[in-house]
């Protein structure tokens, strides 16, 4: 043994490497590195922000309260529309005009002397129920057909000419006029903003795809003839999920807005669909005398589109790979 290898074993214990044997030739080919996995990764990155701790507890807290309190305690607008004593009630001349304290009119009448926290509570889960379904379809139809889009230019030729006659129309027309068409109600209102709503989102997921389509490794696989689903599914999808996921934490947050306005001018959902945008509506015209029964509806809407965008936003900066680097 040469003295510069007795100089390297007598180093102190902190040394990280070390001379093999001939019998340990094939262990030295071996990379030795901890077990990654992605998302494990996504989610100690986005844990990592207390903020989100709270925000999830607050979203959890509401879903539950809008998803299962109707169930027991439903909400009827009509309820006392032939008691006009129980008009605009603040809370405590309703609990005093029905009886003492009760949970139900915490927050006052409204102006049919309907119960603004149980007309608050339907509408959060109408706004949330159509927010989440619209998001479903239009970002499984968007993703998937933009996927296609980016990846044949046979398809991008036809698509360009159908996106740039529809991009062209303000999307918020298009919603009012095919609502009057069909009507208000909540599955026509779904249909509206789904009928068109997945196209912008299939364009921008066309140029996304344009950008990696062509790397080495989609290169290499189109030359081994990989079939165009598994191109899209294997290839291409994987390395845009910090992309997917930005992308729903502005389009969740948006479906509750856009209910919100349609409503608030008289054209989204029935009347008889419980609505924040009708209650905000009802409201403003006297919200200066019956404040309560306005600010509550504009607070709730409001903290549901935050929580929505801000949660989606810390997911979406913890999807990306490079804010994995320790």
């Amino acid at each position: 043994m040469s003295d510069l290898q007795k100089e390297i074993e007598n180093e102190n214990e902190d040394e990280l490497f070390r001379f093999l044997d001939n019998k340990d030739a094939f262990e030295s080919e071996k990379i030795v590195a901890p077990r990654y996995s992605y998302w494990k990764s996504v989610f100690r990155v986005f844990f990592r922000k207390k903020i989100n701790f709270v925000l999830i507890g607050v979203l959890v807290l509401i879903l539950l309260i809008a998803f299962i309190m109707p169930a027991f305690w439903p909400y009827d607008v009509m309820e006392n529309v032939t008691d006009p004593l129980s008009y605009s009630l603040s809370p405590s001349k309703a609990m005093e005009y029905f009886g003492g304290f009760s949970f139900k009119y915490l927050l006052g009448t409204g102006s049919m002397g309907n119960s603004i926290l149980y007309g608050i509570v339907s509408s959060s889960r109408t706004s949330l129920e159509l927010a989440f379904i619209c998001a479903a379809i239009n970002m499984t139809i968007g993703i998937l057909i933009g996927a296609v889009w980016g990846y044949s230019k046979r398809f991008d030729m036809v698509m360009l000419v159908i996106y740039q006659i529809i991009a062209n129309v303000p999307g918020i027309l298009l919603v009012s006029v095919l609502v009057y068409i069909i009507g208000s109600g909540f599955w026509q209102l779904i249909f509206a903003l789904t009928i068109t709503g997945w196209l912008g989102i299939a364009y921008f997921f066309r140029n996304q795809v344009m950008i990696i389509r062509d790397r080495e490794y989609s290169l290499a696989s189109r030359c081994l003839g990989t079939p165009l689903n598994r191109m899209v599914t294997k290839n291409i999808l994987p390395f845009l999920t910090s992309v997917i996921v930005t992308l729903l934490a502005t389009e969740l947050p948006s479906y509750i807005s856009t209910e919100v306005f349609l409503s608030y001018i008289g054209i989204g959902l029935s009347a008889q669909v419980p609505s924040l945008g009708r209650m905000i509506q009802q409201g403003q015209t006297a919200f200066r005398t019956f404040p309560w029964a306005f600010w509550p509806a504009v607070i709730v809407a409001a903290a549901i589109t935050f929580i929505l965008y801000f949660l989606g936003q810390n997911l979406a900066d913890a999807s990306d790979p490079r804010t994995h680097m320790l």
